[in-house]
């Protein structure tokens, strides 16, 4: 075959010098008729390899059948059905590049996104343990929310993925970072948003404060939160490698120091960096509410003797002077709280460890002063209960226990 450059010069030596093909011919020393296949070619020479029939040739008919009856047969199951005996992970491989051939046609459109309009919302899970305190270390949930105007990134750490937890990282995040309040918030189907079209009763008071819309996107459509994907792949690629984090506290204080670098960088298809868009979103975002929502779980128990309250699977010490007394249990992303007609009985960092026992010594202190003064009360008397004389049992049962008698069966007592 000839060459690229030799094809090229006789265009040249034909179109611009004017010289024949036999002169041509003569000059690079080849054969006239290669230089006629040159001039009357459309385009540069390439090479292409003659097909070769391969192993699956023979039943590549019958595969294509499958596939155009039922396009997500598994590739085991078409082998299986064509008698198929070589190589099952080259035949998965050939099935592969011929299956989109059958695969109905997904169009995905390209979405706008006017400043203010929407925050895009997702959990990643930094593929690290965390210690978390006793000993114990977990791979803890990130809140990660996305500005898909400006791509205006934030993020923290949270100690679940339960609604409350949920609901307190968002109004974190929209009220520290953004300071104001998107007129959307995108989430996937997340159990503690939402499920099949309907909300959490906590994202709903939330949704109703900030005068905003939840909208929750559909099942297998991670192109609608393509911004905040990406964003988690950057945390993953550009803040995560390298950095070794003593506690959850820790994993925000580097994330926060490391975040305006990632809103700093030149973002290529808007041109510009999210920092410099983020006034514009906010321009066109509504304003914070006067009022914060709530955003902690309030729970109403009775205190029992051992005077601990159980949150999130770990127990929190109590006074001990509101036992057998309803407390309000107050719990937040960093503490628990325990109080009664406004009177404050505990306050507990939050644990992020699971089954553990948070003891105050105060509260030990004084269950141990009340128990005293209960084991040595004074003026309290025993209630006396009479004590009835056994042989009224025995004659009440006809029974006789001094071998002497028999009972009123007629049998030996």
């Amino acid at each position: 075959m000839i060459s690229l450059e030799d094809w090229a010069l006789i265009r040249h030596l034909h179109r611009s010098e004017g010289l024949s093909q036999r002169a041509i011919a003569r000059q690079l020393r080849i054969a006239r008729d290669t230089v006629a296949d040159a001039l009357a070619s459309d385009g540069p020479p390439k090479y292409q390899r003659a097909p070769v029939p391969s192993a699956i040739s023979a039943v590549e008919p019958q595969v294509r059948a499958l596939l155009m009856a039922y396009p997500q047969m598994p590739a085991t199951v078409i082998a299986e059905r064509v008698g198929w005996t070589g190589s099952i992970s080259w035949f998965r491989e050939r099935v592969r590049a011929i299956r989109p051939e059958y695969l109905p046609a997904d169009p995905v459109d390209r979405l706008d996104h006017p400043p203010g309009r929407a925050v895009q919302c997702d959990l990643w899970f930094p593929p690290v343990k965390i210690a978390v305190g006793f000993g114990q270390q977990a791979m803890l949930p990130v809140l990660v929310m996305v500005a898909a105007f400006s791509r205006f990134i934030t993020a923290v750490m949270l100690p679940s993925r339960q609604t409350m937890d949920l609901v307190a990282g968002m109004w974190q995040l929209l009220s520290g970072s953004f300071t104001a309040v998107p007129h959307e918030l995108w989430w996937d189907n997340e159990a503690g948003i939402g499920r099949r079209g309907r909300l959490t009763e906590p994202v709903t008071a939330l949704m109703g404060t900030l005068g905003s819309r939840m909208v929750q996107l559909k099942p297998y459509d991670p192109e609608s939160k393509g911004i905040v994907e990406r964003a988690n792949r950057y945390l993953e690629t550009s803040f995560l490698p390298g950095r070794t984090f003593e506690s959850p506290l820790d994993f925000n204080a580097q994330l926060a120091l490391w975040l305006p670098t990632a809103n700093g960088r030149t973002v290529r298809v808007l041109a510009a960096r999210p920092v410099d868009l983020l006034d514009a979103d906010r321009d066109a975002m509504l304003t914070l509410p006067p009022v914060a929502p709530v955003v902690e779980t309030v729970t109403a128990v009775r205190l029992g003797r051992d005077y601990y309250v159980r949150v999130a699977g770990n127990d929190y010490s109590v006074d001990p002077t509101a036992i057998g007394q309803l407390v309000e249990v107050r719990t937040t992303l960093a503490e628990v709280t325990v109080a009664r007609s406004g009177r404050v009985l505990a306050r507990h960092q939050r644990c992020w460890a699971a089954r553990q026992t948070l003891t105050d010594p105060d509260h030990v202190q004084t269950a141990a002063q009340l128990r005293h003064q209960f084991q040595h009360r004074t003026g309290v008397t025993e209630p006396e209960h009479p004590v009835r004389d056994l042989a009224d049992y025995d004659r009440a049962f006809g029974v006789d226990f001094t071998g002497t008698g028999t009972g009123t069966d007629g049998e030996v007592a």
